[in-house]
């Protein structure tokens, strides 16, 4: 399978034209339907790219909320043969700036009741949708014509815009690979339909397109409410859900009692699932929740489909996996090492600073950071991490940007920033704080605010005499 992505999107199409690929509130767009807007999208951005004169790939932001637009944009963008970087809407515009910047976009677009642009814009109609655009000048730091070659798709930073997030660049051959791939675990089909919750902006490239590509119906619910995702769910007859584990709790406390008869599978993602929410929602709703490892640079690499095993995140199929010690041998069976895998569809580059696939892997392995043990069924079970990421509910950041903006407020010496377990969200962030003159918490809250999206922002300042550091003077975390 080659080609740009939503080329073969279209050609699965042409046999069900009529069938509906996005559900959204009252609104359903059949794939005939959706792939029009796509279509006239794709023409207006060529034009906008030829009247500019760009000369290569061009690397278009997209900021919009979660939608039926948001997939119309994000297939135009594809079509037109650019690279698709989101921005996500809860990223502050310190962030949104910062990311445009790191990227060199050539033109962000948005739509919706709250678009933002980093300049002034033109409004456009187009593919019966509203939408506005901006030029942007931004040199890049990168090498174009490596970065060309690849065919690149997305661009997609896994931490926002600082810290120890580099930017990772999939081309349109790479996603297809991993499409392919995370399908033979996932096993979606023209009759699923899949309920939708989680942020496109962070989420699309294996999920949304992985739905469209197998020529599945899209149902998208704006609420995390459990009581109104229930209500979409039976409404529709929907037969998946791809979700985190805060979503899954909620669903299987939900009060009413009601079932989900058309359920055949139950993704849980993005975060470390709970045992006790595993078990809630199978026995609710009598579908066992699949446990899954999704990471960026690989996809959905591994799915768990034992019930007796919930806490596994599956055995490997067409990845291999690989356990090792620091020093680079594999672990005994039943010990805990780092996890690496090999497969299809890994990603094509790190953005910044450049580092092409070849140069990251280690004889073709990649280092996912995560620590793991295998069970004699060949079950792999993550147990924690090697690298500082935070992870609340399933939205990942590094330390090290919070720190940043923390140590710029003038009564700050200096800062460290961790992630505490809490039982809902995985991870909160917490702060120590070296600062004399003691600013207010709200202070250093409203500081941070202003800077960073709300889910980066710590729940609670610590103040310390000093903070321990290595001997060459860097944090210990």
């Amino acid at each position: 399978m080659r080609g740009n992505v939503v080329e073969l999107i279209a050609g699965g199409a042409r046999a069900h034209p009529e069938h509906p690929a996005i559900v959204h509130g009252g609104t359903t767009w059949s794939y005939g339907e959706l792939l029009a807007r796509a279509d006239a999208i794709a023409g207006r951005l060529r034009e906008i790219f030829t009247e500019g004169r760009v000369q290569t790939v061009p690397r278009v932001g997209l900021f919009c909320a979660n939608g039926a637009d948001y997939v119309a944009l994000a297939l135009g963008i594809l079509q037109a043969r650019a690279c698709l970087v989101p921005i996500a809407t809860e990223l502050a515009p310190p962030e949104r700036e910062a990311l445009v910047q790191l990227t060199a976009q050539h033109l962000v677009i948005s739509a919706g009741t709250h678009p933002w642009l980093p300049n002034s814009s033109v409004s456009e109609e187009s593919g019966a949708m509203q939408w506005r655009w901006a030029r942007v000048a931004a040199a890049a730091q990168f090498p174009e014509e490596e970065f060309n070659a690849l065919d690149p798709a997305f661009v997609r930073f896994s931490s926002g815009t600082t810290g120890a997030s580099k930017g990772v660049v999939l081309g349109h051959e790479t996603l297809l690979a991993r499409v392919v791939s995370a399908n033979r675990r996932l096993r979606i089909t023209p009759d699923d339909r899949v309920l939708w919750t989680l942020p496109m902006a962070h989420h699309f490239a294996v999920s949304i397109v992985l739905y469209l590509l197998s020529g599945a119906t899209v149902v998208l619910e704006d609420s995390h409410l459990a009581e109104e995702v229930l209500t979409t769910a039976r409404a529709t007859g929907a037969t998946v859900i791809y979700g985190s584990p805060f979503h899954h709790a909620l669903l299987a406390s939900e009060p009413s009692g009601r079932d989900w008869p058309t359920l055949r599978l139950a993704v849980s993602t993005a975060a470390a699932l709970p045992e006790e929410t595993a078990r809630a929602f199978a026995a609710r709703f009598g579908v066992p929740l699949s446990q899954g490892l999704g990471i960026i640079e690989a996809g959905l690499p591994v799915l768990n489909t034992d019930a007796a095993k919930p806490l596994s995140v599956g055995c490997p199929d067409d990845f291999e996996v690989s356990l090792r010690a620091a020093s680079g041998a594999e672990v005994p069976l039943g010990e805990i090492g780092e996890l690496f895998l090999r497969g299809p569809g890994m990603f094509d580059a790190y953005l910044m600073p450049w580092r092409p696939r070849a140069e990251v892997l280690r004889d073709g392995w990649f280092a996912t950071g995560d620590l793991a043990l295998r069970d004699r069924d060949g079950h792999v079970f993550l147990k924690s991490r090697t690298k500082s990421v935070i992870n609340v509910g399933g939205m990942k950041f590094f330390p090290e940007e919070v720190e940043a903006v923390l140590d710029a407020h003038p009564a700050v010496e200096a800062s460290r920033v961790r992630g505490v377990p809490h039982p809902r969200w995985e991870m909160i962030p917490v702060a120590e704080i070296v600062a004399p003159l003691r600013p207010k918490p709200a202070e250093l809250t409203r500081h941070c605010r202003e800077q960073l999206a709300g889910y980066k922002v710590p729940l609670r300042f610590e103040f310390v005499e000093t903070l321990p550091r290595t001997a060459s003077g860097k944090l210990k975390r």
